[in-house]
């Protein structure tokens, strides 16, 4: 993680069925919110509490610009994107603050 960048993520639901793409400055703390239903709203209704995918980009801009890209893509391509880096659907927020 380096600091003072922001990040384009992908949460899922237990049985990854839902996709939520989000994006931040601080991805271990929106992680901990989403993973801990601390943010009302769609993550806590579907419990995308999984951290399948993410990315980094150079600034907010850049990340929020880069997240409304991949909401606008289909299911099918999203789930490329998942697999492209996590082809097993492993929880990467377990390994955030490690």
């Amino acid at each position: 993680m380096s600091h003072g960048s922001s990040y384009i993520y992908i949460m899922t639901n237990g049985a990854n069925t839902v996709l939520y793409t989000g994006s931040t400055t601080n991805l271990p703390r929106r992680v901990f919110e989403h993973s801990q239903g601390l943010i009302p709203g769609f993550t806590s209704k579907y419990h995308a509490t999984k951290l399948v995918y993410y990315e980094e980009a150079g600034d907010l801009m850049t990340a929020v610009a880069r997240e409304k890209q991949i909401k606008g893509w289909s299911r099918s391509k999203k789930i490329a994107l998942i697999e492209a880096i996590n082809p097993f659907w492993i929880d990467l927020g377990e390994s955030l603050n490690q």
